[in-house]
Protein backbone atom coordinates (compact mmCIF):
# COMPACT_ATOMS: atom_id res chain seq x y z
CA UNK A 1 0.00 0.00 0.00
CA UNK A 2 1.41 3.44 -1.14
CA UNK A 3 2.17 5.47 1.89
CA UNK A 4 1.05 8.86 0.40
CA UNK A 5 -2.96 7.18 -0.03
CA UNK A 6 -2.69 7.72 3.77
CA UNK A 7 -2.15 11.79 3.90
CA UNK A 8 -4.89 11.75 0.53
CA UNK A 9 -7.88 11.28 3.22
CA UNK A 10 -9.23 13.74 5.52
CA UNK A 11 -9.63 12.18 9.48
CA UNK A 12 -13.65 12.36 10.31
CA UNK A 13 -14.02 13.98 13.55
CA UNK A 14 -15.29 11.84 15.98
CA UNK A 15 -19.20 11.73 17.20
CA UNK A 16 -18.24 12.50 20.88
CA UNK A 17 -16.40 15.52 19.29
CA UNK A 18 -18.88 16.68 16.87
CA UNK A 19 -21.45 16.72 20.19
CA UNK A 20 -19.05 19.46 22.15
CA UNK A 21 -18.61 21.67 19.06
CA UNK A 22 -22.28 21.86 18.95
CA UNK A 23 -23.30 21.69 22.36
CA UNK A 24 -20.81 24.77 22.84
CA UNK A 25 -22.48 26.35 20.02
CA UNK A 26 -25.70 25.52 21.31
CA UNK A 27 -25.19 27.16 24.87
CA UNK A 28 -23.77 30.33 23.06
CA UNK A 29 -26.58 30.83 20.72
CA UNK A 30 -28.65 30.41 24.51
CA UNK A 31 -26.54 32.47 26.49
CA UNK A 32 -27.26 35.24 23.35
CA UNK A 33 -31.44 34.32 23.16
CA UNK A 34 -31.46 34.89 27.04
CA UNK A 35 -29.70 38.02 26.26
CA UNK A 36 -32.30 39.45 23.78
CA UNK A 37 -35.27 38.56 25.87
CA UNK A 38 -33.65 39.40 29.41
CA UNK A 39 -35.35 42.95 28.57
CA UNK A 40 -38.54 41.77 28.69
CA UNK A 41 -38.49 38.81 31.31
CA UNK A 42 -41.54 40.53 33.31
CA UNK A 43 -43.73 41.39 30.27
CA UNK A 44 -43.09 37.46 29.62
CA UNK A 45 -43.88 36.11 32.76
CA UNK A 46 -46.83 38.34 33.34
CA UNK A 47 -48.01 37.38 30.03
CA UNK A 48 -47.41 33.73 30.53
CA UNK A 49 -49.21 33.49 33.76
CA UNK A 50 -52.16 35.81 32.57
CA UNK A 51 -52.93 34.01 29.74
CA UNK A 52 -52.92 30.67 31.72
CA UNK A 53 -56.01 32.28 33.91
CA UNK A 54 -57.78 33.41 31.50
CA UNK A 55 -57.50 30.29 29.00
CA UNK A 56 -60.96 29.17 30.37
CA UNK A 57 -62.07 32.14 28.63
CA UNK A 58 -60.47 31.62 25.42
CA UNK A 59 -61.65 28.00 25.38
CA UNK A 60 -65.19 29.14 26.29
CA UNK A 61 -65.08 31.25 22.69
CA UNK A 62 -63.37 29.03 20.69
CA UNK A 63 -66.51 26.57 21.05
CA UNK A 64 -68.24 29.62 18.69
CA UNK A 65 -65.85 31.25 16.63
CA UNK A 66 -62.33 30.33 14.95
CA UNK A 67 -59.03 30.90 17.74
CA UNK A 68 -58.27 34.05 16.08
CA UNK A 69 -60.98 35.66 17.16
CA UNK A 70 -61.37 33.58 20.53
CA UNK A 71 -57.74 35.18 21.42
CA UNK A 72 -58.61 38.65 20.14
CA UNK A 73 -61.61 38.59 22.36
CA UNK A 74 -59.95 37.02 25.50
CA UNK A 75 -57.45 39.99 24.75
CA UNK A 76 -60.33 42.75 24.95
CA UNK A 77 -61.78 41.35 28.23
CA UNK A 78 -57.94 41.55 29.49
CA UNK A 79 -57.47 45.02 28.36
CA UNK A 80 -60.87 45.97 30.19
CA UNK A 81 -60.32 43.69 33.77
CA UNK A 82 -56.73 44.79 34.18
CA UNK A 83 -55.52 47.85 32.06
CA UNK A 84 -58.44 49.96 32.96
CA UNK A 85 -58.79 49.62 36.36
CA UNK A 86 -54.96 49.79 36.39
CA UNK A 87 -54.51 52.98 34.79
CA UNK A 88 -57.30 54.72 37.48
CA UNK A 89 -54.84 53.30 40.52
CA UNK A 90 -51.73 54.47 39.41
CA UNK A 91 -52.45 57.61 39.41
CA UNK A 92 -54.71 57.96 42.57
CA UNK A 93 -52.28 55.72 44.54
CA UNK A 94 -49.36 57.71 43.46
CA UNK A 95 -50.87 60.79 45.11
CA UNK A 96 -51.67 59.05 47.92
CA UNK A 97 -48.27 57.37 48.51
CA UNK A 98 -46.64 60.75 48.61
CA UNK A 99 -48.71 61.95 50.88
CA UNK A 100 -48.32 59.32 53.09
CA UNK A 101 -44.56 60.00 52.82
CA UNK A 102 -44.75 63.46 53.06
CA UNK A 103 -46.90 62.74 56.22
CA UNK A 104 -44.12 60.27 58.08
CA UNK A 105 -41.55 62.93 57.01
CA UNK A 106 -43.12 65.30 58.97
CA UNK A 107 -45.25 63.21 62.01
CA UNK A 108 -43.05 64.56 64.81
CA UNK A 109 -44.23 67.97 63.86
CA UNK A 110 -47.68 67.15 64.22
CA UNK A 111 -49.48 68.64 67.52
CA UNK A 112 -52.68 66.45 67.46
CA UNK A 113 -50.69 63.04 68.01
CA UNK A 114 -47.81 64.19 69.84
CA UNK A 115 -50.54 65.14 72.42
CA UNK A 116 -52.59 61.89 72.39
CA UNK A 117 -49.32 59.89 73.03
CA UNK A 118 -48.33 62.02 76.20
CA UNK A 119 -51.43 62.50 77.53
CA UNK A 120 -53.41 58.70 76.61
CA UNK A 121 -53.54 57.56 80.43
CA UNK A 122 -53.29 53.79 79.01
CA UNK A 123 -50.02 54.48 77.33
CA UNK A 124 -48.48 56.09 80.40
CA UNK A 125 -49.54 53.07 82.00
CA UNK A 126 -48.19 50.45 79.62
CA UNK A 127 -45.04 52.82 79.67
CA UNK A 128 -44.29 52.93 83.89
CA UNK A 129 -44.59 49.01 83.71
CA UNK A 130 -42.67 48.65 80.66
CA UNK A 131 -39.65 51.08 82.70
CA UNK A 132 -39.63 47.98 85.49
CA UNK A 133 -38.01 45.85 83.24
CA UNK A 134 -35.69 48.66 82.13
CA UNK A 135 -37.84 48.85 78.74
CA UNK A 136 -38.56 52.35 77.29
CA UNK A 137 -41.84 52.58 75.56
CA UNK A 138 -43.02 56.11 75.38
CA UNK A 139 -44.18 58.96 72.98
CA UNK A 140 -41.10 59.95 71.33
CA UNK A 141 -40.56 56.03 70.64
CA UNK A 142 -43.70 54.96 69.70
CA UNK A 143 -43.86 58.51 67.61
CA UNK A 144 -40.25 57.71 65.82
CA UNK A 145 -41.53 54.40 64.80
CA UNK A 146 -44.66 55.46 63.12
CA UNK A 147 -42.38 58.40 61.17
CA UNK A 148 -40.40 55.83 60.13
CA UNK A 149 -43.04 53.65 59.05
CA UNK A 150 -45.00 55.90 56.97
CA UNK A 151 -42.25 56.94 55.55
CA UNK A 152 -40.97 53.48 54.42
CA UNK A 153 -44.51 52.13 53.18
CA UNK A 154 -45.04 55.80 51.22
CA UNK A 155 -41.60 55.53 49.44
CA UNK A 156 -42.01 52.04 48.67
CA UNK A 157 -45.48 52.60 46.99
CA UNK A 158 -44.54 55.68 45.27
CA UNK A 159 -41.54 54.38 43.79
CA UNK A 160 -43.46 51.45 42.61
CA UNK A 161 -46.47 53.81 41.47
CA UNK A 162 -44.65 56.40 40.02
CA UNK A 163 -42.20 54.23 38.07
CA UNK A 164 -45.23 54.03 35.71
CA UNK A 165 -46.97 57.03 35.74
CA UNK A 166 -43.59 59.09 35.07
CA UNK A 167 -43.42 57.52 31.42
CA UNK A 168 -47.34 56.86 31.03
CA UNK A 169 -46.02 55.83 26.58
CA UNK A 170 -43.65 53.45 28.21
CA UNK A 171 -46.61 51.70 30.10
CA UNK A 172 -49.08 51.45 27.20
CA UNK A 173 -46.58 49.95 24.74
CA UNK A 174 -45.27 47.38 27.27
CA UNK A 175 -48.79 46.47 28.44
CA UNK A 176 -49.78 46.32 24.69
CA UNK A 177 -46.56 43.80 23.82
CA UNK A 178 -47.66 41.71 26.73
CA UNK A 179 -51.46 41.74 24.93
CA UNK A 180 -49.91 40.94 21.69
CA UNK A 181 -48.07 37.98 23.47
CA UNK A 182 -51.20 36.69 25.52
CA UNK A 183 -53.06 36.39 21.69
CA UNK A 184 -50.07 34.46 20.37
CA UNK A 185 -50.21 32.10 23.54
CA UNK A 186 -53.86 31.49 23.82
CA UNK A 187 -53.72 30.46 20.12
CA UNK A 188 -50.53 28.64 19.63
CA UNK A 189 -49.71 27.97 23.29
CA UNK A 190 -50.53 24.40 23.13
CA UNK A 191 -47.90 23.93 20.63
CA UNK A 192 -45.15 25.79 22.29
CA UNK A 193 -45.43 23.45 25.10
CA UNK A 194 -45.17 20.64 23.22
CA UNK A 195 -42.52 21.46 21.58
CA UNK A 196 -41.17 22.65 25.22
CA UNK A 197 -41.35 19.51 26.37
CA UNK A 198 -40.21 17.53 23.11
CA UNK A 199 -37.05 19.88 23.20
CA UNK A 200 -36.54 19.10 27.01
CA UNK A 201 -33.80 15.97 27.78
CA UNK A 202 -36.11 15.36 30.76
CA UNK A 203 -38.71 12.34 30.53
CA UNK A 204 -42.66 14.02 29.24
CA UNK A 205 -43.96 13.13 32.75
CA UNK A 206 -41.31 15.31 34.58
CA UNK A 207 -41.99 18.31 32.06
CA UNK A 208 -45.32 17.91 32.53
CA UNK A 209 -45.19 17.50 36.54
CA UNK A 210 -43.37 20.45 36.56
CA UNK A 211 -45.82 23.01 34.13
CA UNK A 212 -48.73 21.47 35.63
CA UNK A 213 -47.25 23.07 38.73
CA UNK A 214 -46.40 25.99 37.74
CA UNK A 215 -49.91 26.45 36.23
CA UNK A 216 -51.47 25.92 39.64
CA UNK A 217 -49.14 28.25 41.89
CA UNK A 218 -50.27 30.71 38.52
CA UNK A 219 -53.96 30.21 39.08
CA UNK A 220 -53.13 30.53 43.53
CA UNK A 221 -51.45 33.18 43.17
CA UNK A 222 -53.51 35.66 41.36
CA UNK A 223 -57.22 33.92 41.09
CA UNK A 224 -57.29 32.88 44.45
CA UNK A 225 -55.19 35.23 46.46
CA UNK A 226 -56.42 38.23 43.79
CA UNK A 227 -59.72 37.54 44.74
CA UNK A 228 -58.96 37.20 48.38
CA UNK A 229 -56.65 40.21 48.32
CA UNK A 230 -59.61 42.55 46.30
CA UNK A 231 -62.20 41.53 48.58
CA UNK A 232 -60.49 42.64 51.78
CA UNK A 233 -58.77 45.36 50.31
CA UNK A 234 -62.24 46.95 49.30
CA UNK A 235 -63.78 46.37 52.74
CA UNK A 236 -60.63 47.46 54.34
CA UNK A 237 -61.16 50.62 52.21
CA UNK A 238 -64.67 50.90 53.08
CA UNK A 239 -64.16 50.81 56.52
CA UNK A 240 -61.37 53.02 56.52
CA UNK A 241 -63.67 55.46 55.00
CA UNK A 242 -66.69 55.25 56.80
CA UNK A 243 -64.74 55.81 59.92
CA UNK A 244 -62.97 59.25 59.00
CA UNK A 245 -59.31 57.68 58.64
CA UNK A 246 -57.41 59.27 55.60
CA UNK A 247 -55.89 58.20 52.55
CA UNK A 248 -58.50 54.89 52.39
CA UNK A 249 -57.89 53.87 48.66
CA UNK A 250 -54.13 53.75 49.78
CA UNK A 251 -54.58 51.96 52.55
CA UNK A 252 -57.28 49.51 51.06
CA UNK A 253 -54.52 48.71 48.14
CA UNK A 254 -52.08 47.90 50.99
CA UNK A 255 -54.18 45.38 52.69
CA UNK A 256 -54.97 44.07 49.17
CA UNK A 257 -51.14 42.97 48.95
CA UNK A 258 -50.49 42.18 52.59
CA UNK A 259 -53.68 39.82 51.73
CA UNK A 260 -51.16 37.23 50.05
CA UNK A 261 -49.32 37.37 53.26
CA UNK A 262 -50.46 33.91 55.44
CA UNK A 263 -50.71 34.43 59.00
CA UNK A 264 -50.05 38.22 59.40
CA UNK A 265 -52.38 39.86 56.62
CA UNK A 266 -54.50 43.09 56.87
CA UNK A 267 -53.72 42.83 60.49
CA UNK A 268 -50.78 44.54 59.89
CA UNK A 269 -53.49 47.22 58.99
CA UNK A 270 -56.46 46.36 60.78
CA UNK A 271 -54.75 46.12 64.72
CA UNK A 272 -52.72 49.41 64.37
CA UNK A 273 -55.76 51.18 63.47
CA UNK A 274 -57.68 49.37 66.07
CA UNK A 275 -55.04 50.64 68.37
CA UNK A 276 -55.45 53.88 66.88
CA UNK A 277 -59.06 54.40 68.43
CA UNK A 278 -58.71 52.72 71.37
CA UNK A 279 -55.77 56.03 71.97
CA UNK A 280 -58.43 58.31 71.25
CA UNK A 281 -60.87 56.79 73.76
CA UNK A 282 -63.07 55.61 70.78
CA UNK A 283 -63.50 52.03 72.37
CA UNK A 284 -66.17 51.50 69.87
CA UNK A 285 -64.51 51.91 66.63
CA UNK A 286 -61.20 50.20 68.03
CA UNK A 287 -63.37 47.02 68.73
CA UNK A 288 -65.43 47.07 65.64
CA UNK A 289 -61.47 46.90 63.69
CA UNK A 290 -60.56 44.05 65.69
CA UNK A 291 -63.79 41.82 65.13
CA UNK A 292 -63.80 43.03 61.64
CA UNK A 293 -60.31 42.33 61.09
CA UNK A 294 -60.93 38.49 62.98
CA UNK A 295 -64.54 37.79 61.12
CA UNK A 296 -62.33 38.77 57.28
CA UNK A 297 -59.27 37.12 57.62
CA UNK A 298 -61.02 33.65 59.45
CA UNK A 299 -63.48 34.04 56.22
CA UNK A 300 -60.84 33.98 54.08
CA UNK A 301 -57.99 32.19 55.07
CA UNK A 302 -60.28 28.98 56.67
CA UNK A 303 -63.05 28.60 54.84
CA UNK A 304 -62.95 30.10 51.17
CA UNK A 305 -59.53 29.65 50.25
CA UNK A 306 -58.90 26.10 51.66
CA UNK A 307 -61.91 25.67 49.21
CA UNK A 308 -60.78 27.55 46.31
CA UNK A 309 -56.79 26.10 46.69
CA UNK A 310 -58.07 22.55 47.55
CA UNK A 311 -54.84 20.34 47.32
CA UNK A 312 -52.80 22.19 44.20
CA UNK A 313 -50.74 23.50 45.99
CA UNK A 314 -48.71 21.68 49.01
CA UNK A 315 -46.60 24.56 50.47
CA UNK A 316 -45.61 25.67 53.91
CA UNK A 317 -47.60 28.27 55.08
CA UNK A 318 -43.93 29.89 56.34
CA UNK A 319 -42.38 28.73 53.15
CA UNK A 320 -45.06 30.90 51.35
CA UNK A 321 -44.77 33.59 53.44
CA UNK A 322 -41.02 33.97 52.55
CA UNK A 323 -41.76 33.56 48.86
CA UNK A 324 -43.60 37.23 48.99
CA UNK A 325 -41.59 38.77 51.16
CA UNK A 326 -38.58 37.64 49.42
CA UNK A 327 -40.46 38.34 45.95
CA UNK A 328 -40.91 42.20 46.91
CA UNK A 329 -37.84 42.91 48.31
CA UNK A 330 -36.40 41.12 45.10
CA UNK A 331 -38.44 42.35 42.17
CA UNK A 332 -40.59 44.99 44.31
CA UNK A 333 -44.33 44.48 43.13
CA UNK A 334 -44.33 41.96 40.94
CA UNK A 335 -42.46 39.54 43.38
CA UNK A 336 -45.91 38.65 44.58
CA UNK A 337 -46.20 36.33 41.62
CA UNK A 338 -42.58 36.18 41.44
CA UNK A 339 -41.21 34.65 44.56
CA UNK A 340 -44.30 31.63 44.75
CA UNK A 341 -43.04 30.34 41.41
CA UNK A 342 -39.91 30.42 42.53
CA UNK A 343 -40.45 28.69 45.60
CA UNK A 344 -42.88 26.02 43.11
CA UNK A 345 -39.56 25.47 40.65
CA UNK A 346 -37.62 24.74 43.15
CA UNK A 347 -39.96 22.37 45.40
CA UNK A 348 -41.22 20.21 42.40
CA UNK A 349 -37.30 19.81 40.71
CA UNK A 350 -36.62 19.05 44.40
CA UNK A 351 -39.38 16.03 44.14
CA UNK A 352 -38.09 15.10 40.88
CA UNK A 353 -34.94 14.49 42.05
CA UNK A 354 -35.66 12.64 45.15
CA UNK A 355 -38.51 10.39 43.18
CA UNK A 356 -35.59 9.72 40.03
CA UNK A 357 -32.26 10.75 40.55
CA UNK A 358 -31.64 10.87 44.40
CA UNK A 359 -30.61 6.97 44.03
CA UNK A 360 -28.32 7.75 41.16
CA UNK A 361 -26.30 10.14 43.02
CA UNK A 362 -25.80 8.11 45.99
CA UNK A 363 -24.57 5.66 43.53
CA UNK A 364 -21.77 7.65 42.33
Amino acid sequence: MDEGQGYGVAQQPSTQMILKYFLIIFMITIFLMGKLLWPFLSILVLAFVLSGVFYPIYRFFSKSVRPIFASLLTCTIIFLVVFVPLVFLIGALSKEAYSLYVMGTNIATGQDLRELLHNNQILQRIERFLANYDIKLGAEHINKGLSELGKFIGLFLYEQASAAASNILKFILNFAFMLMVIFFLLVDGRKLMTYLVELSPLPEEQDRKLMDKFHEMASVVLIVNGISGLIQGCLGGVVFAFFGLGSPLLWGFIMALLAFFPIVGVGVVLVPAAGYFFLKGRTGAGIFFIVFYVIISTIMEYIIKPKLVGDKVQIHTLLVFLSVLGGLKAFGILGIIYGPLVVTAFLTLTDIYRSSYEMYIRKA
